[in-house]
């Protein structure tokens, strides 16, 4: 059956009777994604001693094998764009919960070196294109008035799968001599889970409109918000594309959309350089670095996790109702302030105890600001026309970024010291305090094509 929409719709006049129930079930299994995310990246975290004894790793090498899976994301987000564009959101997706899977147990098993870091970027590759897809979908499948909530439960789900994966590792800290190996495998039981949820999912409207199959996107969007939603979504979709051309990653330059794709990039970079990433892939290391017992550490590193998930409740409450802006506002400026409370305590060499206040104060901080609002504001501010493309952009700059800032740190603590390295975040925080306050545009409650409209406008 045909759908012609002719006349555009009084879309601001529409009171929306959102599915909630639809949406939260999509979004819920869209996001396990994240789940895979987090765990892939952390499960190291508890993994470091034990590996870096086998394969007889010095710093630089451990730092290689900690690091490389975020080149491996990048190059994932680089051509995860690309496949989203062409396969769509939900085939990628899948490939991606089978290419988790596989490389969990690969990594685990590894019986040399360079094995365990193909294995480890492989799965770097899934995670990265993950992370490009995952938020993407969530927002172009929820309404307006939730969009930053559902796009926040991404990162949830993110916090989950660090939870799961400091879990895990403490789990089988005393399971004997292959304890580091069952640790990657546990990585293809949530994998599998994600691969069938991904049956029950529908496809990302936007894209099925891209791909001129309109019948489809308004039976989705109806589900959503019902038939008077779907035939004004619907229009402002179609509006967004019909200047539409065959984009490549060079247009991304163009005068128009550069300053766009420059705030994003900006904003996936600073996200992974204000310094959770030394916290999450070494808190072991570093409470044991406090004078903490290795079991100990362990079970500090759960707490972390614990500390993640609650602090993600803050941003799903507020995102909607405070605002991209503030959060990334108030986030990098009380990150900056812990970050020196953790240089001053490793100069001074203050107790482990407060060690675990500034860094649980450090994970409540980013939980609850800069963790969730990054991904709400990647898959919002890019124009529908290129999104794909400048996801993948932007994402490949945030995997390069988490890469150097992971991969340097055991060389940064060697040379520099604790107390440096954290100053030296201190001084990252406050710097993307002073791009968000001059450079960043205010999203909340808009639809995408609004955030075009005005964007492109400016």
């Amino acid at each position: 059956m045909a759908v012609i929409i002719q006349t555009q719709p009084n879309i601001s006049g529409i009171d929306v009777a959102v599915n909630r129930r639809y949406v939260y079930l999509i979004s819920a299994i869209a996001a396990l994604g994240g789940v895979l995310f987090g765990f892939d990246l952390v499960i190291i975290s508890g993994t470091v001693p034990f590996f870096t004894k086998y394969f007889q790793l010095d710093e630089i090498r451990t730092g290689w094998a900690v690091g490389c899976i975020n080149l491996g994301a990048a190059f994932g987000a680089l051509i995860g764009g690309k496949l989203s564009d062409t396969l769509g959101r939900k085939k990628l997706l899948m490939g991606c919960a089978v290419l988790f899977a596989l490389t969990g147990v690969g990594t685990g098993w590894a019986g040399s070196f360079p094995l365990f870091v193909t294995f480890r970027m492989l799965s770097g590759g899934a995670v990265g294109a993950a992370a490009l897809v995952c938020p993407m979908y969530v927002a172009e499948i929820s309404p307006a008035p939730i969009r930053g909530q559902m796009v926040s439960f991404y990162q949830l789900s993110i916090v989950i799968g660090i939870l799961l994966a400091y879990l895990s590792n403490y789990l089988l800290l005393n399971a004997g001599v292959n304890n580091w190996r069952w640790m990657f495998s546990t990585q293809s039981v949530p994998s599998l889970l994600f691969f069938v949820g991904l049956f029950f999912v529908a496809e990302s409207p936007r894209w099925l409109i891209r791909k001129k199959r309109l019948p489809e996107a308004i039976a989705v969007l109806t589900r959503i918000g019902g038939q008077t939603y779907a035939t004004a979504e619907a229009y402002q979709i179609r509006a967004s594309f019909t200047q539409e051309t065959q984009e490549s990653v060079g247009d991304l330059f163009r005068k128009d959309l550069w300053p766009i794709v420059f705030i994003g990039i900006v904003v996936a970079v600073f996200s992974q350089a204000v310094g959770q990433n030394s916290l999450f892939s070494y808190a072991p290391d570093l409470f044991r670095q406090a004078g903490m017992a290795q079991d100990f550490a362990f079970l500090q590193s759960i707490i972390i996790g614990v500390i993640n998930f609650i602090f993600t409740f803050i941003a799903i409450g507020t995102i909607d109702r405070i605002g991209r802006k503030k959060l990334l506002q108030y986030g990098s400026m009380l990150l900056c302030l812990d970050a020196l409370a953790l240089s001053a305590a490793f100069y001074w060499q203050l107790p482990g105890n407060w060690v675990l206040v500034f860094v649980l104060g450090f994970i409540a901080i980013y939980s609850a600001t800069l963790g969730p609002v990054t991904w709400v504001a990647l898959s919002e501010i890019f124009p529908n026309r290129i999104r794909g493309n400048a996801m993948a952009l932007a994402t490949l700059a945030l995997w390069i970024t988490n890469f150097f800032t992971t991969a340097s740190f055991p060389v940064m603590k060697q040379y520099w010291g604790l107390p440096v390295t954290f100053g030296f975040h201190a001084i990252v925080c406050l710097a993307y305090f002073l791009f968000i306050w001059v450079r960043m545009p205010e999203t909340k409650g808009k639809s995408l094509e609004e955030i075009e409209a005005e964007l492109t406008r400016s």
